[in-house]
């Protein structure tokens, strides 16, 4: 028998419930994953919560989106997809469990080199991290100023953006500056002060900024040192995006998601993959869990102060 996550109401961690059902089929156009890591993302407990858009729960709802196994059923007219495949899976719906459909364009061959632990890391994070720094037109030699620089989406932001010749000022508690440090970023403490110690980390200004933080601190400051402010972008603040006069993506608000902004995504999961195998991009896991312990996770996650990425192990 085959295992899933599980919910059938909006409300905290403790709606998450492990259930036991028959390994599914593949129907045409579909592939069947044997999960063997599955990333949880911060998204995934607002979505859980209600926050994020209101669940159909006629029937349970699946919970997560990224995860990374191997390949155990192909449905018809599946190709360039074969039984044994090791796949990371982005995008996907009901990600906690051990088996997955997923459609072909959800899959990345996942190289040798990666882990299937590192696999699940990489789907929202390296996808959103590198669709952003594209939308804004990141370019060698410019200077990325980053909030939240030590989450899973800060770490993917700074080495997409130094493998491409960019410089990073990110904001972190001080217990994560060593870290920032390795990847390549000159780290900041946020809170009081902040404008001041940013514009001594570069005198010569900032050219982009992300907020992966969400405070007003993060606002302020990228509006204040970013003279272009359709270089200025959230991905926590994304109802507040228009009204501030700066940019965001999200599922949530399907004008902001366009076929490119999906391609993009896509294709940043794959550099992230091939830059990983090659040793030249590094994935933390913050965290491991059982799949039965999805809710531990989640609370985790919840806490906002979550270094790398937390994934489950079925």
């Amino acid at each position: 028998m085959a295992q899933f996550i599980r919910y059938t109401e909006h409300g905290g961690p403790e709606v998450l419930t492990l259930v036991e059902g028959p390994t599914p089929e593949a129907p045409a156009g579909v592939v069947v994953v044997e999960v063997r890591a599955a990333g949880v993302n911060p998204v995934d407990a607002k979505i859980r919560s209600g926050v994020r858009g209101a669940r159909d729960f006629s029937t349970p709802q699946g919970m997560g989106a990224d995860a990374a196994g191997v390949v155990v059923v192909v449905g018809e007219g599946v190709d360039r997809v074969a039984v044994g495949d090791e796949v990371i899976v982005h995008g996907a719906t009901g990600a906690y469990a051990t088996h997955l459909v997923a459609k072909p364009s959800q899959l990345t061959p996942k190289p040798a080199a990666v882990s299937f632990e590192q696999g699940a890391a990489l789907g929202v994070p390296a996808g959103t991290a590198y669709q952003v720094l594209r939308s804004l037109g990141l370019r060698e030699g410019e200077t990325l100023l980053l909030h939240a620089g030590a989450g899973a989406v800060g770490q993917s932001a700074i080495q997409f953006a130094r493998a491409w010749g960019a410089n990073v000022v990110a904001t972190a508690s001080p217990a994560n500056h060593e870290r920032l440090r390795e990847l390549g970023a000159v780290p900041i403490t946020y809170g009081p002060g902040l404008l001041e110690r940013l514009r001594e980390a570069s005198p010569k200004g900032y050219d982009v900024a992300l907020d992966a933080a969400g405070t007003d601190e993060a606002i302020e400051a990228s509006l204040e040192l970013v003279p272009d402010h359709s270089r200025v972008a959230t991905i926590v603040r994304m109802k507040d995006a228009a009204d501030l006069g700066i940019r965001t993506w999200s599922s949530a608000i399907p004008s902001t998601m366009g076929p490119e902004e999906l391609r993009l995504r896509a294709e940043g999961i794959a550099e992230a993959a091939r830059l990983a195998a090659e040793g030249r991009y590094h994935i933390e896991i913050a965290a491991r869990y059982p799949l039965a312990e999805a809710a531990d996770a989640q609370r985790e996650s919840e806490t906002g102060h979550v270094r790398g990425k937390i994934v489950l192990i079925p």
